[in-house]
Formats: C-alpha cells, sequence, structure tokens
C-alpha cells in the first residue's frame, strides 16, 4: 500500500520536531547535568527529581498542566504573548516546548551519569596546566564524556519521535502543523483502516528497534574499548 501524502507530511513533521528538541535539549541538558554532576547543594535532591518527574508521572498530566502554562493566563502564555508570539498551544513550537520537557530526562541522566563518570582527577590536572574552564570543557569533559551525550542524543530523539499523550494535549490534531505519526495511527485506528495504521506503526517499532540495536551496539563496543585499554 505504501504512505499517502497525509503520512509523509506527518513523518516530515515528527523529523522535524525530533531534530529541533534533540538539539534544544543537547544545548540545555548539558548544563544541567553539569550541575547535578558536580553539586553538593541540598537542592541536588529536589531538582533531580524534578528532571526525572516526566518518567513516573502520566503523560496527559503532565500536558495538562503545560497546556495551562502556555496558555493566555499561564505565565509561559503571558510570556510569549508579552513577546509578540501569541500563545504556544495548537502550534509546532507548543509542541516543541512540551517535548523538552517530557524527553528532559532521556538526555540529562546521560550525560550526568558521564560526567560524574570522569571524576575531578582530570579537570584537576586540566587546571595544573593552567586550562581554563572553557578549555577544560572541551578539551577534557566532552572527549571523556562523548558516550554519554550520543547515548543522550539518540535516546532524546527516539523518545520525541515515540510521543503521543504530551502531545495530543498541547497540539491537538491539525494537519501540518501538530498531526505527527503517533497521532495519524491514532487517526487511522479510530477510522478503522488498520491496514494504513499497520504500515505507520510497524514503521515506528522498526524503527525503535533499529535505535535500540545501535544504542546498545555502541555501549558495548565502548565496554569492549575501554577493556582492551585497561588490559
Amino acid at each position: 500500500m505504501g504512505f499517502s501524502e497525509a503520512d509523509w507530511i506527518a513523518i516530515g513533521l515528527t523529523l522535524r520536531l525530533a531534530v529541533t528538541v534533540t538539539i534544544l535539549l543537547l544545548l540545555l541538558g548539558t548544563p544541567i547535568a553539569w550541575w547535578l554532576a558536580r553539586t553538593s547543594s541540598r537542592w541536588k535532591g529536589p531538582v533531580s527529581a524534578l528532571v526525572a518527574l516526566p518518567l513516573v508521572l502520566p503523560p496527559s498530566v503532565l500536558g495538562f498542566y503545560l497546556l495551562l502554562s502556555m496558555g493566555p493566563g499561564g505565565p509561559i502564555g503571558q510570556l510569549t504573548t508579552s513577546l509578540g508570539w501569541g500563545t504556544l498551544p495548537f502550534t509546532f513550537w507548543g509542541l516543541v516546548v512540551a517535548s523538552l520537557f517530557y524527553s528532559l530526562p532521556f538526555v540529562v541522566q546521560p550525560i550526568q551519569n558521564a560526567i560524574e563518570a570522569i571524576g575531578t582527577r582530570p579537570l584537576e590536572v586540566a587546571a595544573t596546566l593552567r586550562a581554563g574552564p572553557w578549555d577544560r570543557l572541551f578539551t577534557v569533559v566532552l572527549p571523556l564524556a562523548r558516550p554519554g551525550f550520543i547515548s543522550a542524543a539518540i535516546l532524546g530523539f527516539a523518545h520525541t519521535v515515540g510521543e503521543f499523550g504530551v502531545i495530543l494535549m498541547i497540539g491537538g490534531n491539525i494537519p501540518g502543523e501538530t498531526r505527527v505519526v503517533s497521532v495519524q495511527v491514532y487517526d487511522y485506528v479510530e477510522m478503522m483502516q488498520y491496514e494504513r495504521a499497520h504500515w505507520l506503526a510497524g514503521t515506528m517499532l522498526l524503527f525503535s528497534f533499529v535505535v535500540l540495536l545501535a544504542l546498545y551496539g555502541f555501549r558495548r563496543q565502548r565496554q569492549g574499548t575501554v577493556l582492551r585499554m585497561g588490559g
């Protein structure tokens, strides 16, 4: 049967959303992960719990509060309105903001774990060699924590592609604007067009499998490299 024109539009929108969210999450999540990995503040526990909240919170609950926050009376909605952007619900950028919250732990936690695994010794050595904070970041932290960044990017991208509940709450079902692949599958099921639903759902299933296979393969290769270096 193949994909219809609406399917291709939904696929393109999904990829655009996933790429945008992944880039923004890497930029926003890295300083959060760095702070969580290095701080001894009493606020570390509450901030860690807040970052991880989307892992246990039902998507409809998160979507509901984001919808209120981004609406005309919410703090985010008032901010975007004052900047001349209007309100974000039922727009592409509303999906971006919602996805940033929902996929945040999938990016922050791998980077945090990678930074914690580095320890303090390499940074102390770099400091004795008069390397500034930015030099230590680009010559020590980023190269050593690269596996964590790669895992974070893969997980953030894949999780954004597979979102449904938050997307439907914030974006609704607007063709070409907020109707991503998961919503398109839902539409086909509602219309009892199961053959078309199979095409898209099967593609997402295959995509998810390939992503996880690549992730585990990368981790296994990394562990093998570390063992060879240690030997």
